[in-house]
């Protein structure tokens, strides 16, 4: 007979143990098979909602709060018995959901691990457990579940499962000798209505589009978020004359009426290209891009208009040109042939550099050097500038390493500022050597800055972060404004040479150079006149107060480092 102190004691164990199972949120059970008996330790009223453990005090009791849709239980997993007890019990791990309220109240998920025994029998006669609520986790696990098909912003397919339906109505095209199309609608002018009205306009736009499209869509069909300012679609049973008449019905539901904004309303045009699968692709890779050259012809051909892709040995040869140099390309990345040339950036008074451009260079297996005009262009045509801007980087990082008093500008590609890499990899150079970082001047195109300015404020602090200044080049080829250079923290603006090429004879271009000149020196922003060919446009830019100037008439670029 025990003691009341030993009584005393197995008590305030109890006690201790209720008290841990609240503090962690969990109720622990005991479920007798041979009688249904199931008795609980724990906040059972916190965690489930009943009123008492007598509630739930049998199997079925509880399984009578059990969601209807529920595909697998703590009855079904014991009662079964999958697995076979050699005396330490078969483990198990569910989750279901349980509605204690009735069919319309509350769903609450749980998480039900234990064991159950056999106690030297054939079957479960016995299960241990404990249960936890995991109603934030299972909303994680099922908003992880949407992202994994849907755009968070539109609640369209987004890109991802979208292409992965692009590979299974191929399948099915091949197998059962049917037709399909894929179709890219683009929003015409989608950056300038985010940079007028800010950039949740840009998805508000898109998500009203696709709803106007979504209407005109068949049973079957598919739509989805292909980019940020273009719509997918799969068109199910689609031959080419289909195609065209479905995109001209997109094309007239995209005119039909202004799409409301927070701030105002906009009226919306739209570019369609599309591609009949499998008749004129076979591949995923092949849909996007022939979906992608009709669309690049239908937005040429000017605002909304519609254009299929169609087969042409033109269309053919270019692509195997692309193939080859593509190749040549990478081939001169990997074997190492890239190098970078040098050209003056001088004081306009004095003349003397200030610091020096690095220009990308390639050179050929047959010792022909390529400048950055040839092979720039082909690299962004490619989808080659990221690897190139990072291989002229590094050349550049171990220059200014090498050569303790240069100071180096080096261009990069708009692509390559929006990703992580290319700053990732000059802050592991900078953390290095950290007087790098002051030493460089970093150039983005006008064009690239005023594309995403948000994303572009993020890149130019990640750039002051590392200490390195930023410099806008080609300014006023996309008649920005000086408010939006204030706003990125701009350090240097460099004029767009084809306004100074001619500047001492063409009057239109001293006006705009001088009017560019003012409002700089006014806001405090350095400038650079490229192209300057000739001392008379030279003495017009000291004149109006340009800082420095780079061109023919100061310094070609040169392979011969200047130290």
């Amino acid at each position: 007979m025990k003691s009341a102190k030993s009584a005393r004691a197995d008590v305030e164990t109890g006690q201790d143990v209720e008290a841990i199972l609240a503090s962690v949120g969990e109720v622990a059970y005991r479920w007798s098979l041979e009688d249904d008996r199931l008795s609980w330790h724990g906040d059972v009223r916190g965690l489930f909602g009943v009123d008492s453990r007598e509630a739930i005090a049998t199997g079925a009791a509880f399984a009578a709060y059990l969601d209807r849709g529920n595909l697998l239980s703590r009855h079904d997993t014991v009662r079964n018995g999958v697995g076979v007890d050699e005396g330490e019990g078969v483990a198990y791990q569910i989750e279901y959901a349980l509605r204690p309220a009735g069919v319309d109240g509350p769903l609450i998920w749980v998480e039900d691990i234990g064991r159950w025994h056999a106690d030297g029998t054939d079957r479960p006669m016995r299960a241990e457990g404990v249960v936890r609520a995991i109603g934030e986790r299972h909303a994680r696990e099922q908003r992880l579940a949407f992202l994994a098909r849907y755009d968070e912003q539109t609640g369209l397919f987004n890109r991802s499962y979208l292409l992965d339906l692009v590979d299974e109505t191929i399948d099915n095209a091949r197998r059962f000798h049917s037709v399909a199309a894929f179709v890219i609608i683009a929003i015409d002018d989608f950056g300038l209505i985010n940079e007028t009205y800010g950039f949740q306009a840009g998805d508000r736009a898109i998500a009203a589009m696709a709803q106007r499209i979504r209407g005109r869509l068949r049973d079957g069909d598919a739509i989805g978020r292909y980019a940020a300012n273009k719509i997918g679609l799969i068109l199910l049973n689609c031959d080419e004359q289909e195609m065209a008449g479905a995109a001209h019905r997109f094309l007239a539901a995209a005119r039909e009426d202004v799409i409301a904004l927070s701030d105002g309303a906009v009226s919306v045009t739209v570019s369609i290209g599309g591609v009949v699968i499998p008749r004129h692709a076979v591949s995923r890779e092949q849909v996007m891009e022939r979906v992608q050259d009709s669309l690049a012809v239908a937005r040429a051909a000017g605002r909304g208009r519609f254009v299929a892709f169609s087969p042409s040995s033109e269309h053919e040869a270019r692509r195997r040109e692309n193939v080859m140099l593509s190749r040549r390309l990478i081939g001169a990345l990997s074997s190492g042939r890239i190098t970078i040339a040098f050209q003056p950036v001088v004081d306009i008074r004095s003349r003397e550099p200030i610091f020096y451009e690095a220009l990308l260079r390639l050179a050929h297996e047959d010792g022909t050097i390529w400048s950055a005009g040839d092979v720039v262009p082909l690299a962004d045509r490619l989808g080659l500038a990221r690897l190139f801007d990072l291989a002229v980087l590094d050349k550049t990082v171990e220059t200014l390493a090498a050569q303790p008093d240069a100071i180096l500008s080096v261009n990069v590609a708009p692509e390559t500022a929006a990703g992580p890499d290319w700053l990732e990899r000059l802050k592991g150079a900078v953390s290095d050597r950290p007087d790098i970082g002051p030493r460089l001047i970093v150039e983005i195109t006008e064009n690239s800055a005023i594309r995403n300015l948000e994303e572009t404020a993020r890149f130019v602090a990640g750039v002051h972060e590392l200490g390195a200044r930023l410099a806008i080049d080609d300014f006023g080829a996309g008649f920005t404004s000086f408010r939006n250079l204030r706003a990125l923290s701009v350090d240097l603006v460099k004029i767009d040479g084809s306004y100074v090429e001619h500047l001492a004879t063409n009057e239109d271009d001293q006006i705009f150079v001088r009017h560019i000149l003012g409002l700089a020196r006014d806001l405090g922003i350095e400038t650079v006149a490229e192209w300057v060919q000739d001392e008379e446009s030279a003495a017009l830019l000291a004149e109006w107060g340009a800082d420095s100037i780079q061109g023919n008439l100061s310094g070609r670029a040169s392979l011969d480092p200047p130290w």
